[in-house]
C-alpha cells in the first residue's frame, strides 16, 4: 500500500508531505514509544495519539516513513518541522486509533509486531 492510499482510506490531512509514493507493508498503533522500540520490527507507519517530538525521533530510529496522528489531534509546528527535517510524512486522521488500524487492516495493511 502506498502512503497516498492511506491518506484516502483514513481521510487524513497531510501535515508534512514526504514521499507519498512510498510503499508500506506494515503498521503499528501505540502511544507508548517504549513499546514501539521494544516490539516493533521493520515498520513503515506509526499510528499514535502522542503529540511530541519523541514520536518523530522514535519513527526515525525505527526507519518509519509515516506518522499518523489519530483522534483529530493537532500537533504544534515543532513536531511537524522535525518530521520535515527527517523526511517523514505526517498525517492527521479524525478516526480513533482502533478504527484507523481496522480500516488499514481491512484494506490489506498488516502489523509486523514481533511477538516471539
Amino acid at each position: 500500500m502506498k502512503v497516498k492510499e492511506i491518506v484516502e482510506i483514513l481521510k487524513a490531512e497531510i501535515l508534512c508531505e514526504g514521499n507519498l509514493e512510498e510503499e508500506v507493508k506494515t503498521a503499528c498503533g501505540s502511544d507508548m514509544m517504549s513499546d514501539v522500540l521494544a516490539f516493533v520490527k521493520d515498520q513503515s507507519v506509526l499510528l499514535t495519539g502522542l503529540m511530541n517530538p519523541q514520536v518523530v525521533r522514535t519513527a526515525e530510529m525505527m526507519d518509519m516513513h509515516c506518522i499518523i496522528f489519530v483522534r483529530g489531534k493537532k500537533t504544534d509546528n515543532s513536531v511537524v518541522d522535525l518530521a520535515r527535517q527527517k523526511d517523514i510524512t505526517v498525517l492527521a486522521t479524525p478516526y480513533r486509533m482502533f478504527t484507523a488500524c481496522g480500516l488499514l487492516f481491512s484494506n490489506g495493511l498488516r502489523g509486523g509486531c514481533d511477538i516471539s
